[in-house]
């Protein structure tokens, strides 16, 4: 009988866990990461096609990206036929390549499951499906897994937001490419379960008497909530569960666009519309990378000439020009996630033609997203109405995810609920671990 895994496969982070019966072995996949058994959901494709994923992926990509030289070529990249009236003729396509780019960093691949829109992207000369690139993260994360457990893994608890999209079409079609890219990782079974869910089993293994739970699982790309009845023996039961796509990698992009936009030109630059463009483009991380054409760098040489609020059009070349986009989005991430322990935090940048400083503090962090807070709370009450149970009837509220812990969103549990019933667990673990107990006890029921 093969071994069978609890894999997360999380939006910032992924993980992969086993099941013995009694406890829980989260597998240290990343030895480069300060905490070994979370790995970063980024991959790194070179231009000779190799993948790296993790803290690996990250260390080559500042290695060979960063502030690097760029040689531009045109390249034929096809054809157009026009039609108009009596008039048809083809006129052949050209685009400009950096000929000296070694590789390409890709992060969210999980958000990218539910981004409308978005099939995939060309890497060098191919075109990878969302499918293709999430199946190549998930590929390598089970050789690293079999690796560390000496043996082949064929099977798979997978987690699963509770909606990867309100549309049920999209949701549908996300969860068919994540299970078709795990067949093609080269897992012969493969079974969900919602992340929630998986978070309320792993809590489920501190009970000693019955509970009424909430689960309120608030990771980097959706937040998923279950209410449960957990730790009465066989009487496990979901009452109702709920979940809306906002999360942390909005709280970073709110961010971006009410903070961080004026160090690159807005609000200095009013009739460049190419150049607005641009700024504009600084929080989407698909669109900045493809912005480094020699157009868009004459573009800003000559507003830069002209006196066009040069020292920061400066630093948006730079940002685009010189591959520092990842550590400009990681800076800004970093800071939110100090104020969830602090007051004030510094988000800095000083590099080549950047000199970022932005002093940020957790009232302005609160003010950017609070918009966000009553979609949050409006999902937490049509949850919890559909289980049919009263805020005073819930005995514990369980936090997960990274984003559970910023500190608004613990306050607003803690007024709805009480705060003695406002629960902790591992951000980074407990949907995992919770994974790998489903997966545990279904392969001991074959």
């Amino acid at each position: 009988m093969s071994l069978k895994v609890g894999l997360d496969f999380g939006t910032s982070n992924s993980g992969v866990a086993i099941y013995d019966g009694q406890r829980v072995k989260l597998l240290p996949l990343d030895r480069q990461n300060v905490l070994p058994e979370v790995v970063k959901s980024v991959l790194y494709i070179t231009r000779d096609y190799k993948y790296s994923i993790g803290q690996e992926a990250v260390e080559l990509y500042y290695r060979d990206n960063v502030n690097r030289q760029r040689r531009f070529v045109r390249q034929w990249a096809g054809e157009i036929d026009y039609h108009g009236g009596e008039l048809q003729y083809v006129r052949d396509v050209f685009v400009y390549v950096d000929e000296l780019k070694p590789g390409r960093l890709l992060q969210y691949l999980k958000t990218a499951l539910r981004k409308d829109g978005f099939d995939g992207t060309q890497i060098f000369e191919r075109f990878y499906t969302v499918g293709d690139l999430v199946q190549t993260y998930l590929g390598l994360l089970k050789n690293r897994a079999e690796q560390i457990l000496g043996e082949k893994i064929e099977s798979a608890t997978l987690g699963r937001p509770v909606k990867f999209s309100e549309n049920p079409e999209r949701d549908r079609r996300a969860e068919d490419i994540l299970r078709q890219a795990a067949y093609e990782a080269g897992f012969k079974q493969v079974d969900f379960e919602l992340e929630p869910i998986a978070a309320a089993l792993d809590y489920e293994q501190t009970l000693s008497a019955p509970q009424n739970v909430v689960i309120f699982d608030f990771g980097g790309g959706t937040l998923d909530i279950a209410v449960m009845r957990l730790g009465a023996p066989g009487g496990r039961q979901v009452y109702s569960s709920g979940g809306v796509d906002i999360a942390g990698s909005d709280f970073d992009r709110a961010i971006i666009e009410k903070r961080m936009l004026p160090h690159f030109g807005l609000g200095k630059i009013s009739h460049q519309p190419e150049i607005l463009e641009m700024i504009q483009a600084v929080p989407d991380w698909m669109a900045l990378p493809e912005l480094a054409t020699p157009l868009n760098r004459n573009t800003l040489d000559k507003a830069i000439r002209a006196g066009l609020a040069p020292v920061r059009l400066k630093a948006l070349q730079a940002l685009i020009y010189n591959d520092l986009a990842f550590t400009f989005y990681n800076r800004v991430e970093a800071a939110k996630i100090a104020l969830s322990s602090v007051g004030a935090t510094v988000v800095t940048l000083d590099d080549k033609e950047i000199a970022l400083w932005e002093l940020y503090t957790r009232l302005q962090f609160e003010s950017d997203i609070f918009d966000y807070v009553g979609q949050v709370e409006q999902v937490l009450f049509e949850t919890l109405a559909k289980s049919g149970l009263e805020p005073g009837q819930i005995d514990a509220v369980v936090k997960t995810g990274g984003s559970s812990n910023i500190p608004l969103f613990t306050a607003m549990l803690a007024r709805i609920f009480g705060a003695e019933k406002v629960k902790e667990s591992n951000a980074f673990s407990s949907v995992v671990a919770g994974l790998a107990i489903k997966a545990g006890r279904e392969q001991t029921d074959l």
